[in-house]
């Protein structure tokens, strides 16, 4: 018996188990209470679970289940004919050693802010799935991102809640002296100190630099303290730590990469500790930047100049005076690569330009962000045209099994092997779904979205009560009126995102009596779900979260709009998998990809979207909704008032009378066409399988996909 509990205690140390469903409600099954209060986290449940009632509860069927997912997850670890080893086998010799200033992995683990961290998280998954020896490396963040929550005016608060490496599933990284191993970087004069964490992620090893260390000066102790906290001061402190450290801590473990992969330019600080190293061989510093370049790619994520992160000279010269004296290099060239006038070196040092100029391939992550890079970047590049200008594309897409719910995974695994194979080609998603009656995929929506609303209330209820609302009961028995009950009957559409005023969250809002008549409509009503956190510092962004807290409020929307606070990759799950209509509605071109409408898909939700980021390759007419056909006014005030009304007709013209469109059986038929089309051919594109694989072939090795 004891070793199925520790068959039980090792699983909750690889974090593989949050995208195997039955991994997952082994966990939940021991206490769905605790499941939940602890942020679906098995380290911090078993905490809470004596051994006497492990062994207990594995004396019956629950150790059945146990012996079949930790033999899963020793194949999975054993497996030896992995893509990677069949297609790419120099990617298993010698690892890809990806940074990236978030990930996000699991709710339980909170070192991300948004989608460059979920990115990030679903791109380390894929890389186990498909075998690649891949390191992540970014920083331990002991506060994470903020938690939030709304004042009773709806105003964002925020607090910053400590995580424990005791309650993660998280290693020391020791020496071979078993001491804790520990890298230095200079900072201005100082000697800052890190040691690491190891994750285990599948097959992947994720790194998470740690300089809250008793080493350290106070105030360097806590540059890994928050995500993207601080200020600039903080911000080119963990950039250093991040990229610097990095590159110290692989070298020290004696790792070699294969290829270095900068996920946006908060790395970038990496090259210059690589090109140290080259020099300090002897090789000149032309050489060595040859060096480097042939080492690292490099991937932007932001489309806005102003989103790329600056520092000023004098910032500059004082956060390197030192590290630039110890290996040797000059100033004034440091600010060379980083400027994006080589002519003047005594403006801002711009990360993105670092990255640019000592990587040998860079991609924008959708086709239409790779034409708004390459149009950012040309100055960079005079003597080429714009569409000569060398940054790619590879769109981005989702780790499918993360995002599969254990409702969906069990409907697929009825028709085929897995959702994966969903995504292996258009082949087989129409095989699948050739098997599957309208009925079914009915029934599956009715289901799914019955477990968003029972999850809402459960939510709301919680939420209601820390609002510390003095007319709680009076609020919540409002909601839960009969006439103001959520319903599986009535068209749902999501928006959950980052509050970035671009994003532009309350474009629905634009004409209230026009939206009340949608959504109090008498036998086509609607229902709509927000969820979101906006950056500390964005007060505009704070804003939008208010006026939808504030129109969620006004009788007409009572019980019918609803803001869900502190959204995570948890409250996400949930809403991808329950709306029917995901919303997007950014300024184009200011998404650079999005992922988000990308997630709903094989819980048969659609996608209704401004033609930016992915859509614009996706949209074929039948697989969703397109809001405007792309048209770009130079006023954004008409650009804001021009997309409202095109939202609107959409919504009234095409997308409402197909959802309320009923065949002999009730059943949307055409509706459903719609969701079988987007299956067929959104899933097997516009995943990280496909991508990791992109990435591999076209950038890691220098080839075209096979």
């Amino acid at each position: 018996m004891q070793k199925k509990i520790f068959a039980l205690k090792e699983l909750t140390k690889n974090l593989w188990w949050s995208w195997d469903t039955e991994a997952k409600q082994l966990f939940e099954e021991l206490s769905p209470l605790l499941w939940e209060r602890n942020n679906h986290n098995p380290v911090e449940l078993l905490r809470h679970i004596s051994n006497d009632e492990l062994i207990a509860r594995c004396h019956c069927k629950y150790a059945e289940k146990l012996d079949r997912v930790y033999a899963r997850y020793q194949a999975y670890l054993n497996e030896k004919n992995t893509w990677a080893a069949l297609n790419a086998p120099e990617l298993v010799a010698n690892p890809v050693a990806y940074f990236s200033a978030e990930f996000g992995i699991h709710e339980s683990v909170r070192i991300y802010s948004g989608g460059l961290g979920v990115l990030a998280g679903d791109h380390i998954k894929s890389a186990s799935d498909l075998g690649l020896n891949f390191i992540g490396i970014t920083l331990f963040y002991k506060e994470g991102y903020f938690r939030q929550h709304l004042n009773h005016d709806g105003w964002q608060m925020e607090d910053y809640p400590l995580q424990y490496p005791e309650n993660l599933p998280v290693e020391k990284v020791t020496g071979p002296d078993g001491k804790d191993l520990i890298i230095t970087v200079n900072i201005a004069q100082s000697e800052v100190y890190a040691q690491a964490w190891r994750l285990k992620v599948g097959r992947a090893t994720l790194f998470l630099l740690d300089t809250n260390i008793p080493a350290n000066e106070s105030h360097y102790r806590d540059i890994c303290c928050r995500v993207y906290g601080g200020d600039q001061n903080m911000r080119i402190n963990q950039e250093i730590i991040l990229g610097i450290g990095g590159a110290k801590l692989l070298d020290k473990l004696g790792l070699q990469p294969k290829v270095y992969h900068m996920n946006e330019g908060h790395s970038a600080f990496l090259t210059l500790e690589l090109l140290a190293k080259e020099i300090a061989k002897g090789a000149t510093e032309t050489a060595a930047m040859a060096t480097v370049r042939s080492r690292c790619v490099f991937t932007t994520h932001t489309p806005v100049p102003a989103g790329h992160d600056r520092f000023s000279r004098d910032m500059m010269h004082y956060t390197f005076d030192k590290y630039l004296t110890s290996i040797g290099m000059e100033f004034d060239d440091l600010m060379k690569l980083g400027s994006e006038d080589p002519k003047n070196i005594h403006g801002l040092f711009t990360m993105t330009v670092l990255a640019l100029n000592l990587s040998r391939a860079a991609n924008g992550v959708s086709k239409l962000h790779g034409q708004v890079s390459r149009e950012m970047w040309q100055h960079l590049y005079s003597d080429k045209k714009v569409s000569e200008v060398p940054i790619g594309h590879i769109t981005n897409g989702i780790h499918t099994s993360s995002w599969s719910c254990g409702l969906t995974d069990t409907f697929w695994k009825n028709y085929t092997g897995s959702v994966d194979e969903m995504t292996l080609s258009r082949e087989n998603a129409e095989a699948a779904l050739a098997k599957v009656s309208d009925d079914e995929i009915w029934s599956l929506r009715y289901s799914l979205k019955r477990n968003l609303i029972d999850f809402i209330y459960r939510y709301l209820a919680n939420q209601l009560f820390h609002q510390h609302t003095h007319s709680f009961y009076n609020e919540y028995d409002v909601m839960r009126s009969a006439k103001n009950t959520l319903s599986p009957d009535v068209l749902t559409i999501g928006f959950a995102r980052r509050f970035a005023t671009y994003k532009r969250a309350p474009l629905i809002f634009s004409d209230l009596d026009r939206l009340n008549r949608i959504i109090n409509h008498p036998t086509r009503p609607v229902q709509i779900v927000f969820a979101g956190k906006a950056h500390p510092h964005d007060d505009a962004g704070k804003d939008y979260i208010r006026q939808i807290v504030e129109h969620s409020r006004r009788p007409q929307f009572t019980g019918k709009v609803i803001f869900l606070e502190n959204y995570n990759l948890g409250v996400a799950k949930r809403m991808v998998s329950g709306v029917d209509v995901w919303l997007n509605t950014p300024v184009r071109p200011m998404e650079a990809s999005g992922t988000s409408g990308e997630k709903n898909v094989l819980h048969g939700g659609l996608n209704f979207s401004v033609l930016d980021g992915w859509w614009p390759e996706a949209y074929n007419g039948d697989n969703g909704w397109s809001i405007g056909n792309g048209e770009a006014f130079e006023n954004y005030e008409e650009q804001d008032r021009f997309d409202a009304q095109q939202l609107y007709a959409t919504l009234e013209n095409q997308i409402i009378p197909t959802f309320y469109e009923r065949n002999e059986h009730n059943i949307p038929t055409r509706w459903i066409k719609k969701i079988r089309n987007a299956i067929t051919t959104i899933a097997p594109q516009y995943n990280t399988h496909r991508m990791v694989r992109d990435y591999a072939l076209r950038y890691y090795l220098n080839q075209e996909e096979k």
